[in-house]
């Protein structure tokens, strides 16, 4: 029986023909026991192709038309090279563990893996794939079911990344920053972490993604996390990508019963920018909290996709985005609640919230409700403005130049997502970055 991927009956794109051709090469690679999992995926993307506006789910993003050719899979950085980006990282005024990532490959020298708290395992996915750690591979591409082109090229690629177990009533109380900065050549990266806090436990992850660079890359990146029972989990994620960027970035967790995730996304840069999380709320009494925050400009491009699967009794969620949109950046947002049969005393609430800063700036929300439960409480709704004039003269009058009246005005308006981040250092960091992007303003 041949491995050789599906061939559709469509016809593809240049992009979509590089990336059969690569997969052919690639496919015997790697871990052997992953094998039939990446020949699945890539089948799967391979019926589809690449998404476009006639999918729903990237109806806003068409990625068959925006990503016109693949750049060649990212080769091992030279030592000189990872040394150069040792102070690359976002909030390095936080305490946090860093485990370093350049140009998709895992640099130890720059990582932070000595004195590891009792009971915290980290280990990057390429070591975890080579000693086959059945653990790994027993979860990775089964956190939850996601039928998603992009998730699924991942699958099929994936070389790199980490993979972090927290033991079961283990508090690490230090943040884990996973720090990926891109190389200097054009390169495309597949990345994918497995976070697994067990019963009881919790911890803080930081995701950083930056490249100073002005070539064009693409990332596609995965995080799949499960939480045990009880277990809590603190989730960041911070992107300044370069302006030539191509960023899409795939969050999928796993909710046992009381286990409570707080997710927060930072958006400061890249020419396109995707974040989508799938979250199943699997046990009773699950919480989940999810915030996110867009300061785009020029003609950047974001686009937040979020879908919240309740699957048991007393779930709760919290969704809120919010972005501040100038020049001809666009922002879009979609959001689904699907409260499944039985998922009763259900409380879910969705909002999206946009500042256009100028007349060429979009904002698209598109929020959901599917409910199949009758003792519920569910809303969601999304607002779409300007600055209030009478604000920022009130700022003026009292001395304030405009620029900066518009920044305050801004940062308050952004600072109600940032507000809910728990760690008071992370959340100080975060409000930092959010000045000095608004103050740059010109």
């Amino acid at each position: 029986m041949s491995n050789a991927p599906a061939t559709p009956s469509r016809k593809l794109t240049d992009a979509e023909t590089r990336l059969a051709e690569i997969f052919a090469t690639q496919q015997s690679a790697g871990a052997p026991q992953l094998a039939t999992l990446r020949t699945a995926a890539f089948d799967a993307f391979s019926k589809t192709g690449l998404p476009n506006r006639h999918d729903e789910a990237w109806k806003y993003t068409d990625l068959r038309a925006l990503l016109r050719d693949v750049k060649p899979l990212a080769a091992p950085p030279e030592e000189s090279a990872a040394q150069s980006m040792r102070d690359a990282a976002v909030l390095t005024g936080v305490a946090a563990r860093r485990i370093v990532f350049v140009g998709g490959y895992f640099v130890p020298t720059l990582s932070d893996l000595g004195d590891l708290e009792k009971g915290l395992s980290v280990m990057s996915l390429s070591e975890a794939l080579a000693k086959g750690d059945a653990a790994t591979t027993a979860l990775l591409g089964k956190v939850g079911k996601v039928d998603d082109p992009a998730f699924a090229l991942n699958t099929a690629f994936m070389g790199e990344g980490v993979v972090i177990r927290i033991g079961a009533g283990r508090c690490v109380e230090r943040p884990i920053q996973l720090v990926f900065v891109a190389g200097e050549q054009p390169a495309t990266y597949f990345l994918r972490s497995l976070i697994v806090v067990e019963k009881g436990a919790r911890a803080t992850l930081i995701e950083s993604f930056e490249g100073a660079t002005t070539q064009e890359y693409h990332v596609n990146a995965a995080t799949e996390v499960v939480l045990e029972e009880g277990a809590t989990l603190e989730r960041l994620k911070i992107s300044r990508e370069g302006g030539a960027a191509m960023h899409v970035s795939t969050f999928v967790a796993s909710l046992a019963a009381n286990a409570r995730l707080s997710d927060f996304g930072l958006n400061l840069g890249g020419a396109l920018l995707r974040n989508q999380s799938f979250v199943s709320l699997n046990g009773q009494g699950a919480h989940a909290g999810v915030r996110g925050a867009n300061i785009l400009k020029n003609k950047e491009h974001a686009d937040a996709t979020l879908f919240l699967d309740h699957a048991a009794e007393r779930s709760e969620s919290k969704a809120l985005f919010k972005s501040v949109l100038e020049d001809s950046s666009q922002a879009v947002f979609q959001g689904k609640i699907l409260v499944r049969p039985g998922a009763q005393k259900t409380d879910a609430r969705m909002m999206a919230r946009a500042l256009l800063l100028s007349e060429g700036a979009q904002a698209n929300c598109k929020p959901e409700l599917e409910i199949f439960a009758d003792d519920v409480q569910c809303a969601h709704g999304s607002t779409v403005g300007a600055l209030d004039e009478n604000l920022v003269f009130y700022l003026m009058a009292r001395g304030i130049g405009r620029i900066e009246a518009e920044a305050l005005l801004t940062e308050a308006f952004i600072g109600e997502a940032i507000d809910a981040v728990e760690n008071r250092s992370v959340r100080e960091a975060l409000a930092a970055l959010v000045a000095e992007r608004l103050r740059a303003r010109k």
